[in-house]
Order: structure tokens, then C-alpha cells, then sequence
């Protein structure tokens, strides 16, 4: 037998059964032969996914060191070890190489979301070979192989079914579907999207209930799952917004740092100074602007915004996503299990004489079914809701499971929603069997469209009586009834009209709809098969409709305003209905007054119509996302990028893998996602609930706001220690400050006082700004101006103070330790103003960061130790200072504290407070 065509590129959802069998060359009995299976796998390969291509830890290293600061780093440690002065060498090598170690750590794991897709196809799995079932590993499956599946099997391929009995098959971690498919063999139309294929099983689904069988269709990277890991492997890691911002603030700084230096060289060569000593100084320039401390304050910055997150349930899995969450503009948010509680719920009970209402949540059984008035129903004064009850919770499966907060469904969501009302009403699962012992069963099926059970009814009748109950579509059981049960207990004649339109308005708030119906029967007389379809009749009585749905969580609401009210724009993508999508976005708020018609909310269908160039502006319009594939998730996170948008994506399942790995921001569920998305993803949520997302894009902006203050509280000594020395060389000047004492300043300063500002809690009305423009430079104008003029300051002071020491007497070493100090101690009085980049430092308390005050004594205390300790004065060249010394510098300090405080409070309410501006499409949507 062989394959007439390449069986990935067939349609075989729009084939019969026998056309399969003959495209893939097979036997519908008894499959394949061994040898021909043998001839296909060794034409097709295992049925795996291909193995990633991992980076060597030789290449991983050396990417570390690929910077542009860094070149200039290793440059001046080799250019300082060769003019043998080790120590400087030693001190910049040492940073690089802790540099190096700490990106090493933090290196992405992005290789592991391929393995984990790759392992989600090893299983054993039953094929039918030369007529004979065997267990064989699915790696062995070719396609043309007969595949057998029973309830709890994962399916190992994607299957053509020729055979289904009541099989239902979970593919929530491929389509997003939120509850079990019902799989039959029917041919349907080619142009069906895959979560719509119910005569297919694809590889990765899980088998719930029934049974079935099918042809291999597709095998390893040919199947749909291997379609997912191809695009994982395809989407590209994006640099998040500050690592680019850092790229190009180092890149300009680079050219900066080495065109100063080299002008100070070449101006020292012209005014006639020795070449060794001014190129000494003009490497000394270039390390002294070279802010050192940059890259391991961003790390520690970033790692303390995880421990916060961490607090608020959120686990980072890579550094730079705590900053990219701050500049997220849309976050595209799942809808099951993130905007909602990923747990069935009964919100209504409808009978024939009145509509009861169901408070409480999910699985736990903690509530109340309510009348009209609010009051608790009376199941012995309503005999229709308990009935209808009893027919939800007898006439089912599913099993409820747990305590306290954990409670689970054990089978189908909607029965255990039907089992979870009936146990508010004080009619648990022991209760309900004691009542009504089950004596048959028939299963429900995609072709009856509902169940039915007999029981011994010990509830109405004496111990001999038999009550059916049946439960299913609104209309497949109104075909069978001819009477309704109103609450005295009394039958009446049917009113279709009133149950449909009671069924379509519940419908149009987006609640699935289940009939309930019973009967009084007799006791069947032969064993359970007796008791079928044809001995139900056509005269049931309806007992009512139960309206159930995946029910909002309860910040979902609040959390979403917060976002919108912070100017980030919130779009549900889910694989679920249109319907269902639209009525939880419109419970939570995501479709009010802003949405525009139709255009809020748009299909995978929808979608996959749409014109390339109008594919942008529609994806910017809607709000609501509805039954799409995974390759339209990807589209819609590529086309939100195109349009400059910083994009978070949420999800949980195997679909969801591709695009949590190109959005700037992939975020997963912890509790109920799978592993592919956990490790595809930059950020987890140990809770699976969108409230926590917001608490963490409110934490990233802190973070993003205290790196900004320390590269703002940085630079001016960079440039300020740069400019000290080429003013030094163009005044033919000995230096003020040494190439050592530079060392000093930028390491001590960087860790007991720049770090300090990464402890510095969020600034108030921090949620009430739009996001950053990601256009938006790293330094704004007003930042820039104020660091030129803080740089300024420093220049004028170490050079008035140095100056003014060797006019009175001083030594050279005295006057360059006084030099030294004015730097510190102007950057610790600066420390203080950088705490807030547009407020006073005294009006944001001058004690709510006690770490600032505790890094200003730690820096005091080295300053004391390297002025006055003898063996610091010899490594540093240093000298002991008067008290009148320290009394100027700390002058010096405070005028440039005032200087900067007067330019606060001028630019206050212009540039510096200016809202920033949010792309057009986040405030539209």
C-alpha cells in the first residue's frame, strides 16, 4: 500500500471515511501491515517534533561580553595592565566579569517551551496492525496506522475518526475550547477552522468519555501541534523596551565617551604634554565616564521588582519583562481561567412559574438559590425547581471533589455546575443517591443531545416507584415532552413559546441553557439495555432550564478599569464562542461605551477575511476575540507590535505558546496552564487571575521609574569626572582627581548610594498616567538638561575646591582628596532630589526609604576610611583633611542641592510633569 498524496497537505475533515482509507493507502479493519509501516516511518521519520538547535556555553559567554560599553571596558583594563598600573586594571576587569556572570544567570530558557511541546506526544498508544490491536510508544505511529482511543487516552496524532461512541475529547490546550468536544466521523466543509473539526482528534488532546477510532493523519511535525511548534521556533524574542533604550543609550554614550577621550588626547599632544601621561588621562576620561555601575544596577533594580511581584503573586522567568510590564500599552487577556474562574456556574434556574437566581461561585458548593424576593427558595413550595434539581444532579456523571477552597469537578463542568446548584440547595451527591438510586443509563450523545437515567424514586412514590430524569439541549428535550410541572407539583400542557423565549433570553446574556424534564415510570423488567430511547415516549415534563456560565472572577472587573483608567487598552483573544466571549467582556467591562458596533467584536473568521492592510486598524478597533486559531493569536500580537504597541499576552494552553513567545510580554497561568505555555512565557501567574497582571504592570512601572532616577542620579559624575579632566588637559593643569580615585567613586557610590534608589516605593498616582510612549527616549529633554547642569556643578566645584586648596597652601594629594569628596558629597545631596524626578524630596517623606539613609552613612564611612586610613592614602594617593575643608565641601554640596531643587520646581508643570502621550490606538480601544 502507499500514499497517494502527502497526507499533511489534505483536508481530511472534508473527506468520507473511504476516501481517507484511499488517499492514505490503508485498511479500515485491519490497518496497516508491519512492513508497510516500516517502508512510511522510514519515509516520514518518528512521530516527534523536531529537537531545537540549544546554544553551546561557549557562545553563551561570549555574548555576554557583545556591548558596546563593555569593548571599551576590556579595552582600557588591557590599555591600564599594560602601562602596569594593575590595580585600575584589576578594578575594571572585575567588573566586567561580574557583569558577565549575572547576564550568564539570567540567560533565557526559551529552547525548553520546543521540549515541552515535544514531550506532549510521547505516549503509548493502541494500533490495530495486520488485523491485531498492540500497545506500541505513538513515536512509531506513520501516517495510514489505525488508532484506537478509549476515555483518558491522550491522543498521539492528528486522526481522521472513521468511529466514534459518546467520544468527547478535551482540546482546550489547542483551540482554547473550554469545555469537551463531541467527535463524531460526519464529513464537513473544508474551510472549517480546527476547533470546529469534529471529525478529527489531534495530537496533544486528551480523550474525557466514549470511545473511538481513527486513521493517522498527520504525524510529528506535520500534525497541528507541530504546526504550534514551528511557529514557537519561528517567533522572534523581542528586546523588551529597556534593553533596546539601553542599546541606544550605550551606543551614543560609547561614541561620546571615545570622541571625548580622543580630543583630550590630541588636545594634550598639541599643548605639548608627555604622550604616555595624556593617554593615561584620556583612558582615565574614558573609565570615568563609563558609568561601571549601570549594568549591575539594572540587574539588582529588576531583582528587586521580582521579589514584589513575587509577593503579589506574579513569578518572573526573565529580568527584563519586570520593566516591559510598565511600558505595556494592550495586554491581549484569555478569557477562561484569567478573566473568569475556569468553573461552570448556574446563575439561574427558570421553571414554568417563576425564575430563581444562584449566588456563589466555581466548584464550591457555598450559595443560595434565591426567589424573586430574594428570600431562599422552599424546594417543598417549588416542586418544578426540585425537580429540576434533583434531574441535574441524579441525571449525571461528574463527581464533586475537594474543601475549604479547593473544590473540583471530577468529568464534564456542566454537569458538575448542575451538581454544584442542587448541593447550594441542600441536595448533595449522597443526598441525591439516596433519594434516587440509579437502575439505567442512557448515555448522552452529539446525535440525542441529551441524557437520561432511571431511578427508584424514593422521593414521591412508595419503594417500588421509578422516575426518569432526563437533562440536555433546550431542544431535544421539549421534543420529547408534552406537559410542564409548575410548583404545586401539578402538570400542565407544555408552553413552547414561553420556554424558548425564556431559553433565548437567557441565551443572549451569553449563559448555556439545559432543559430538564421527568416522568414517572415503571421498573424495567429485563436487565439496563431495556431501557432505551424508544421506552422514553414523547411525554416527559419539563421541569425547568438551568443557565449556567465560566462566571467572571471577582477583580476581574476592578482590575480591568484600573488598566483602562492607566491608559492600557484590554483585549480579550479566547477560542470559545462569540456569544459566551461577549457576554463576560461586557461583565467586566471591556465593551461599554467605547465599543463600535460589530467592529468590537470579531471572529477567527472574521479575521482570516479581512484585507492585509485593513488587518491593523480592525485588530486596533476590537475589543473581543473570538474563535481563533493559534496562528491568529500570533497575527494579532505582530499586527498590535506593527501599530508601536507594547504588548502583554496572556494564556494557558499549547495555542497559546507561539504568541506568549513574540509578544513583548508573554504571560502564563500557573494553576492551569501547561508547561509549553509556562516556558514559552516571560512572567507566571501563581493564580491565574488578571487582578495580577495589573498589580504587576503597577509594579514595572515602579521599576522603571527607579531605574530612570539612577540613571538620571548616574551619569552627571560620569560626565562631570570626564569633563574634570579634559578641563585639566586643555588648562595644561595637573588632574584633580586620579584615574584611582575615579574607581573609587563610580564602584562605592554606585552600590551604597545609586543602588539605594531601586528600594524606593512607587510613586502616588502612578496607575493614573498613560504608559510610555515606547518611542519615547530613555532621558527626556528635562532629564538631559538636568544632568548637564548637575554635571556642571560638579565640574565647577571640584575645580573651585581644588583649586582653592593648592592657592592656600595644600598638597597636591590634599587638594585631590578634597576634589574627590566634592563628588561624593554632591552626589549624595543629589541622591536625595533624584527620589522623585519632578516632586520636592521633602514633600515625598524624607523616612519612607530608610535605605537611603543607611547608604549615605555606609558611604560616609568608607569616604572617612580612604581620607584618613594610611593605607588607603598610599593606594589611593590621598591625604587627611581639615575640618575647614569639610566644611567647604559640604557648602559646595548644598548650593548645588539648592540649584538643582530652584530647576525642579521652574520646569514643575511643564516638561517634567507633562503627561506622556500613549500611542492613538491604546486610548481608542
Amino acid at each position: 500500500m502507499t500514499t497517494s498524496t502527502s497526507p499533511s497537505r489534505t483536508a481530511h475533515h472534508g473527506l468520507a471515511v473511504h476516501e481517507v482509507v484511499l488517499v492514505l493507502g490503508t485498511d479500515l479493519h485491519r490497518g496497516l501491515t508491519e512492513q508497510e509501516a516500516a517502508r512510511r516511518r522510514a519515509t516520514f521519520g518518528p512521530n516527534t517534533l523536531p529537537a531545537p538547535r540549544g546554544t553551546g556555553l561557549l557562545m553563551r559567554v561570549l555574548r555576554q561580553f557583545h556591548h558596546p560599553l563593555i569593548y571599551v571596558l576590556l579595552a582600557a583594563g588591557a590599555i591600564t595592565a599594560a602601562l602596569a598600573e594593575y590595580i585600575d586594571s584589576a578594578v575594571i576587569l572585575g567588573v566586567v566579569v561580574i557583569n558577565a556572570i549575572i547576564g550568564l544567570i539570567q540567560e533565557s530558557r526559551a529552547e525548553a517551551a520546543l521540549e515541552s511541546l515535544r514531550s506532549m506526544v510521547r505516549t503509548e498508544t493502541t494500533v490495530v496492525r495486520d488485523g491485531r490491536e498492540r500497545t506500541m510508544p505513538s513515536e512509531e505511529l506513520v501516517p495510514g496506522d489505525l488508532v484506537v482511543l478509549e476515555a483518558g487516552d491522550k491522543v498521539p496524532a492528528d486522526l481522521r475518526l472513521v468511529r466514534a461512541v459518546e467520544l468527547r475529547v478535551d482540546e482546550s490546550a489547542l483551540t482554547g475550547e473550554s469545555e469537551p468536544v463531541t467527535k463524531d466521523e460526519v464529513v464537513l466543509p473544508t474551510a472549517l477552522p480546527v476547533a470546529d473539526r469534529c471529525n478529527m482528534a489531534y495530537s496533544g488532546t486528551l480523550t474525557t468519555t466514549g470511545s473511538g477510532a481513527g486513521i493517522v493523519v498527520a504525524t510529528g511535525a506535520g500534525t497541528e501541534l507541530g504546526e504550534i511548534h514551528r511557529l514557537v521556533g519561528a517567533a522572534e524574542t523581542l528586546a523588551t523596551p529597556l534593553t533596546r533604550k539601553l542599546a541606544d543609550f550605550s551606543r551614543i554614550l560609547t561614541v561620546g565617551i571615545l570622541a571625548l577621550a580622543a580630543v583630550t588626547f590630541a588636545i594634550g599632544l598639541v599643548r605639548g604634554h608627555d604622550a604616555v601621561e595624556t593617554f593615561t588621562a584620556a583612558v582615565a576620561l574614558a573609565v570615568g565616564a563609563i558609568p561601571e555601575g549601570l549594568p549591575a544596577a539594572v540587574t539588582i533594580t529588576l531583582a528587586i521588582g521580582v521579589t514584589r511581584m513575587a509577593r503579589r503573586r506574579a513569578v518572573i522567568r526573565r529580568l527584563p519583562a519586570v520593566e516591559t510590564l510598565g511600558g505595556t500599552t494592550v495586554i491581549c487577556s484569555d478569557k477562561t481561567g484569567t478573566l473568569t474562574e475556569n468553573q461552570m456556574t448556574v446563575r439561574t434556574v427558570w421553571t414554568p412559574e417563576g425564575r430563581f437566581d444562584v449566588t456563589g461561585t466555581g466548584y464550591a458548593p457555598v450559595g443560595e438559590v434565591r426567589d424573586r424576593h430574594g428570600a431562599p427558595a422552599a424546594l417543598d413550595d417549588e416542586h418544578a425547581l426540585r425537580w429540576s434539581l434533583l434531574a441535574g444532579a441524579a441525571c449525571n456523571d461528574a463527581a464533586l471533589s475537594g474543601e475549604d477552597e479547593r473544590w473540583a469537578v471530577v468529568g464534564d463542568p456542566t454537569e458538575g455546575a448542575m451538581l454544584v446548584v442542587a448541593a447550594k440547595a441542600g441536595l448533595g451527591a449522597e443526598t441525591v443517591k439516596e433519594l434516587l438510586p440509579r437502575r439505567a443509563t442512557i448515555p448522552f450523545s452529539s446525535e440525542r443531545g441529551y441524557m437520561a437515567t432511571l431511578h427508584r424514586d424514593t422521593v414521591a412514590g412508595p419503594p417500588t416507584a421509578h422516575r426518569v430524569l432526563v437533562k440536555g439541549a433546550v431542544e431535544r428535550v421539549l421534543d420529547r415532552c408534552d406537559g410542564q410541572m409548575h410548583a404545586d407539583g401539578t402538570v400542565q400542557p407544555l408552553d413552547r413559546v414561553a420556554v424558548h423565549r425564556a431559553a433565548d433570553d437567557l441565551a443572549g446574556h451569553g449563559l448555556r441553557v439545559l432543559a430538564t424534564a421527568v416522568r414517572p415510570a415503571s421498573a424495567p423488567t429485563g436487565p439496563d439495555q431495556e431501557f432505551t430511547e424508544d421506552s422514553l415516549g414523547n411525554d416527559l415534563i419539563l421541569t425547568g432550564l438551568q443557565a449556567m456560565l465560566d462566571p467572571p472572577r471577582a477583580a476581574a472587573t476592578a482590575a480591568v478599569a484600573a488598566c483602562r483608567t492607566a491608559g492600557i487598552a484590554v483585549k480579550m483573544i479566547t477560542g470559545d464562542h462569540a456569544t459566551t466571549a461577549t457576554a463576560i467582556a461586557r461583565q467586566v467591562g471591556l465593551l461599554d461605551g467605547h465599543e463600535r458596533g460589530r467592529a468590537a467584536v470579531l471572529t477567527g473568521t472574521d479575521l482570516a477575511a479581512l484585507p492585509d492592510e485593513e488587518f491593523p486598524d480592525a485588530v486596533d478597533r476590537a475589543s473581543v476575540f473570538a474563535r481563533v486559531s493559534p496562528e491568529q493569536k500570533l497575527r494579532l500580537v505582530e499586527a498590535l507590535q506593527a501599530r508601536g504597541h507594547v504588548v502583554a499576552m496572556t494564556g494557558d494552553g499549547v495555542n497559546d505558546a507561539p504568541a506568549l513567545r513574540q509578544a513583548g510580554i508573554g504571560v502564563a497561568m500557573g494553576e492551569g496552564g501547561t508547561e509549553v505555555a509556562k516556558d514559552a512565557a516571560d512572567m507566571v501567574l501563581t493564580d491565574d487571575d488578571f487582578a495580577t497582571i495589573e498589580a504587576a504592570v503597577e509594579e514595572g512601572r515602579g521599576v522603571f521609574d527607579n531605574l530612570t532616577k539612577f540613571i538620571t542620579w548616574t551619569l552627571p559624575t560620569n560626565i562631570g569626572e570626564g569633563l574634570v579632566i579634559l578641563a585639566a588637559i586643555v588648562a595644561g593643569a595637573a588632574l584633580p582627581i586620579l584615574p584611582t580615585q575615579i574607581l573609587w567613586i563610580n564602584m562605592t557610590t554606585a552600590v551604597a548610594l545609586g543602588l539605594m534608589l531601586a528600594f524606593e516605593p512607587k510613586e502616588a498616582g502612578i496607575m493614573t498616567r498613560p504608559p510610555r510612549d515606547p518611542r519615547r527616549p530613555l532621558l527626556t529633554r528635562a532629564l538631559v538638561v538636568r544632568i548637564l547642569l548637575v554635571s556642571t556643578l560638579l565640574v565647577a566645584g571640584s575645580w573651585w575646591l581644588f583649586a582653592w586648596e593648592l592657592a592656600h597652601g595644600a598638597t597636591l594629594a590634599e587638594a585631590r582628596t578634597a576634589a574627590m569628596n566634592v563628588f561624593v558629597a554632591v552626589e549624595a545631596f543629589y541622591l536625595f532630589s533624584c527620589r522623585s524626578l519632578t516632586r520636592s524630596a521633602w514633600r515625598i517623606g524624607f523616612f519612607s526609604n530608610r535605605w537611603i539613609l543607611v547608604g549615605v552613612t555606609v558611604q560616609a564611612l568608607g569616604q572617612a576610611a580612604i581620607t584618613y586610613l594610611p593605607a588607603m592614602n598610599t593606594i589611593f594617593d590621598t591625604a587627611p583633611l581639615g575640618g575647614d575643608v569639610w566644611l567647604r565641601i559640604l557648602l559646595v554640596a548644598a548650593a548645588a542641592s539648592l540649584v538643582v531643587a530652584v530647576d525642579k520646581r521652574l520646569r514643575r508643570g511643564r516638561e517634567g510633569t507633562r503627561p506622556e502621550r500613549a500611542p492613538r490606538a491604546a486610548s481608542r480601544t
